[in-house]
């Protein structure tokens, strides 16, 4: 199980901290700060720059904890808060990815809860330090947090427009 558990974390961790990388380098295929800024406003966002290194400092953050085993609920509540705004970006979308829908973000917001709950097994920093097993209910608080964090943002950070769900969201027929 331990050797799952460092897997999941290696992968997802260091998927989520290159997103965030993206969001504010030109590095791994990024836009720049710049990019990430206009990427944010054109999903309707207030803030912009600060929006763009806010969420690509939670996601790198996020994600370097999680590789690591890092206060294990603590990085995957924030991981979990970012994407849960990714998912309700891509929601007009569908599901699916090949239409830009919520798919991925929603896979990783259950991978997150998965491991928020489950600990990061003995591979860890948490273990090391001696921090695990967790409180069942600092686990549970940070499942709950995480996308109610997201969707709070999402709330006051977002300003709907006019053409919101026309043209940019339409999806081709199947």
């Amino acid at each position: 199980m331990d050797t799952g558990l460092l897997v999941l974390r290696l992968v997802v961790g260091l998927l989520i901290a290159g997103h965030g990388v993206q969001k504010v380098s030109s590095r791994l295929g990024g836009g720049g700060l710049a990019g990430g800024t206009e990427e944010f406003r054109h999903d309707g966002f207030r803030g912009g720059r600060l929006t763009a290194l806010a969420a690509g400092g939670s996601q790198i953050g996020a994600g370097l904890f999680l590789t690591a085993g890092v206060l294990t609920p603590a990085a995957a509540m924030a991981a979990m808060g970012v994407m849960t705004v990714a998912g309700t970006v891509k929601w007009p979308n569908g599901l699916w990815v090949q239409h830009d829908g919520y798919e991925y973000p929603m896979v990783l917001v259950a991978v997150c809860a998965a491991l928020a709950l489950t600990g990061p097994g003995r591979w860890s920093a948490d273990h090391l330090l001696g921090l695990t097993p967790w409180p069942a209910w600092a686990s549970a608080a940070a499942v709950v947090a995480g996308p109610a964090a997201g969707l709070l943002t999402r709330s006051l950070l977002h300003r709907p427009s006019a053409a919101e769900g026309t043209a940019r969201y339409a999806r081709p027929a199947d």
